[in-house]
Order: C-alpha cells, then structure tokens, then sequence
C-alpha cells in the first residue's frame, strides 16, 4: 500500500459530538472572561459551520484548553465538571485551612480550598468571608465554629448543600433562612455553630458567576434556536404562498386559453354559416 492510500485524519469529517464539544470548550472560555460574547458568537457560528477537523482546529487552538483541537489527531475532551459530582468535591485530608481570625480587620477564605472537618474564626471589629462554592470538603459534614463580636462573617455555600445552623446570638445573631433545605444526594453537609455579640453570621446560597453566566447563556442560545425556527417557519409559510400563487395564476392562465379557444370556435362556425 502506498502513503497515497492513507487520508490526513485532518480531512475526516467531524461529527455532531466533535461540534458539541468544541462549543461547550467555548462556552467555558466566555465563562472565565477569555472570550467576550462578540469573538463566542462569531467562533459559536464557525463550529457549526465546520465539516471538517481542519476546519474545526483553528477555534479554540488559542484557548488554553488540555486535550483542545489539533490536527491530525482532534481531541475535544472537556475535564469533568466539579459541579456536577459531589463524590468528587468529597476529598478527605485535613483541610487547606483549620482557622481564621479578624481583629479590626478581615479575612477571606474562597475559591479552590479545601473545608477542614472542623473550622473556626474569629471577627473581633472586623469581618471574614468563607466562600464554599468552588471549595473541596475533607468530609460529607464538615462544621464551621464563629465568634462574631461586634463584627460579621457571611458564609455562602453553592445550590445543593444542606445547611443546619445552630449558633447562639446575644444583641446580635444567626442567619437562618437557609438552614433546614434538604440537600442534594451525595452533598456535602454545613454545620454552622458558635456565638455571635453585637454581631452576626450571615448565611447565603448562590451560585458561582461562571454558573450564572453559563445560564445567561444557555438562555441566549435557547432564543436563538428559537428566533431560527420562527425565521424558518416564515420562509416556508412564504415559500408555500408564492407557490399557491404560482398555481393560481397557471390556472388564471389555463382559463383564459380555454376562453380563447371557445371564440375562435364560434367564430369559426359564423365564417361557415
């Protein structure tokens, strides 16, 4: 056999799953603030455009994506989503940081950390931040201990978890709107203790902005889709009129060459008469 009976793999059409791929890789890129909706919508357009992996290859080989297009070999591969398996978020370990303190000043804990099994801090004339929607979790319940005096701390916790608040507040208090919400199977569970004077711990539920702008999304490609049904629809409802005019006016026309006919006739009798 001869390289001539070998086809560049770059040339192979690419499937519905490979165009998926790359728009879900995309719409993750528009998510982390590295495409802004101008270059998503053009690059959206030229993934479904493509037939081919070399046509696909040049949308996302500027995105620092593992496993993005690259021919010969096209590998679409989207790391599994953290939001999706709470098996996964479940880690075990020690935690990233046991406590926290805040004397007329702050603190933060978010983003990628790991919850230890038991986390305490301190807010003394300050305020503290612990963000648990991106966190990882040392156990299936883990318990966060506040001293809120004549200061703050606002946890927030993403959709699913479960939440039971128990601290005790004098002058001040414990948020407890979100305590009580069954949770999601395989979530983890937030206990939240301690005691708060002249001050509170507030507790939130929200979801991450790469959620939310995912949904934004989600929901502009949902009109879309459906501004293209209602777009074809009015085509063949035009289509189908021209067409029925089209007929009316052949029969129009079959008519009046039938009217002629029938002159032409009686006029051929009066000459014979």
């Amino acid at each position: 056999m001869t390289d001539d009976a070998v086809p560049d793999r770059s040339d192979l059409r690419a499937s519905d799953a490979d165009r998926e791929r790359v728009a879900e890789v995309l719409r993750d890129a528009v998510a982390e603030g590295r495409l802004d909706m101008a270059e998503f919508e053009e690059r959206l357009e030229q993934t479904y455009a493509a037939r081919t992996y070399r046509e696909l290859a040049p949308v996302t080989r500027d995105l620092p994506v593992p496993g993005a297009v690259a021919p010969p070999v096209v590998s679409l591969h989207k790391e599994s989503s953290r939001d999706g398996s709470w098996a996964g978020r479940i880690v075990g370990g020690e935690g990233s940081s046991t406590w926290a303190v805040a004397v007329m000043s702050g603190f933060q804990r978010k983003g990628r950390w790991t919850v230890p099994r038991r986390f305490t801090c301190v807010a003394f004339w300050g305020g503290g931040e612990i963000d648990l929607r991106e966190a990882d979790f040392s156990a299936g319940e883990v318990e966060i201990n506040c001293f809120a005096v004549m200061g703050g701390v606002q946890i927030t916790v993403p959709p699913g978890v479960e939440v039971v608040v128990r601290g005790i507040g004098v002058m001040g208090g414990f948020d407890q709107r979100e305590s009580g919400a069954v949770g999601e199977p395989g979530a983890p569970r937030v206990v939240v203790t301690g005691f708060a004077f002249w001050g509170g711990v507030g507790v939130e539920r929200k979801r991450t902005r790469a959620a939310r702008r995912q949904e934004k999304l989600d929901r502009r490609a949902a009109r879309r889709e459906v501004r293209a049904a209602f777009r074809d629809d009015a085509q063949e409802a035009h289509r189908r009129m021209l067409e029925g005019h089209k007929d009316l006016l052949r029969g129009h026309g079959r008519g009046l060459g039938e009217e002629r006919g029938r002159r032409e006739e009686r006029r051929e009798r009066r000459r014979e008469e």
